[in-house]
């Protein structure tokens, strides 16, 4: 049976609806953190009765999930060596870490939101907390895949070490971009993080040097 034109609008302005909630969720929690947040700052920002918001999410908590899972999707796609094996590889991983900054610039939700719920120590964690960590679980596995590809003649503890080097790096670069703004390039800093992450891990990965006498 073919779904008529009146359910195909429902479920459009549905979606419609759901996508105006999550941006104005991001923009307010970007600015204010997870406590700052509240439904009613939310029906405000996005012109959305709180009605029609608690019809999607069945709280703020799983809002605030809500957006950093959709982020994450976005951002995640992007952790993946452009080109083919032709191409000189360290070209290829600053490609990628220009793209991974190009997405973060343009949806910094996941990684704005997570850190700061990552600090934000609660008796009761949120579900929004529990989706941060197990997406940023996701990134780890698919970063440490590549950088496997980058070196595969690297033992899984360098991977696992240079992954979590990657990783702090990048955390850290965001927050610079955070407090820095216009002033820092974080795609150039991007790409010299991916040519000191391929220094490290072929340097790491390469035969021991004989001992002299």
């Amino acid at each position: 049976m073919t779904e008529s034109r009146g359910g195909r609008k429902r479920r459009a302005n549905g979606e419609e609806s759901r996508r105006r909630i999550l941006d104005a969720a991001a923009e307010i929690a970007g600015e204010r953190g997870y406590e700052g947040t509240s439904i009613a700052l939310v029906s405000e920002k996005c012109g959305l009765p709180a009605s029609s918001i608690y019809w999607h999410f069945k709280n703020k908590d799983d809002l605030i999930a809500a957006v950093i899972e959709r982020s994450f999707d976005i951002w995640v796609d992007v952790l993946a060596l452009p080109g083919d094996d032709s191409e000189p590889m360290p070209e290829r991983l600053a490609a990628m870490a220009v793209k991974v900054a190009k997405t973060l610039l343009d949806s910094p939700d996941f990684l704005r939101l997570g850190l700061m719920l990552t600090l934000e120590r609660r008796p009761e964690e949120p579900s929004a907390r529990r989706m941060f960590l197990q997406v940023r679980e996701t990134a780890r596995a698919r970063l440490t895949a590549v950088l496997a590809t980058v070196a595969p003649e690297a033992d899984r503890d360098t991977i696992e070490m240079i992954t979590t080097y990657a990783i702090a790096a990048t955390d850290g670069l965001f927050i610079a971009k955070e407090l820095g703004g216009e002033k820092v390039d974080l795609v150039r800093l991007f790409e010299m993080h991916a040519r000191a992450l391929y220094d490290n891990l072929t340097s790491l990965s390469g035969p021991p040097a004989r001992e002299t006498r």
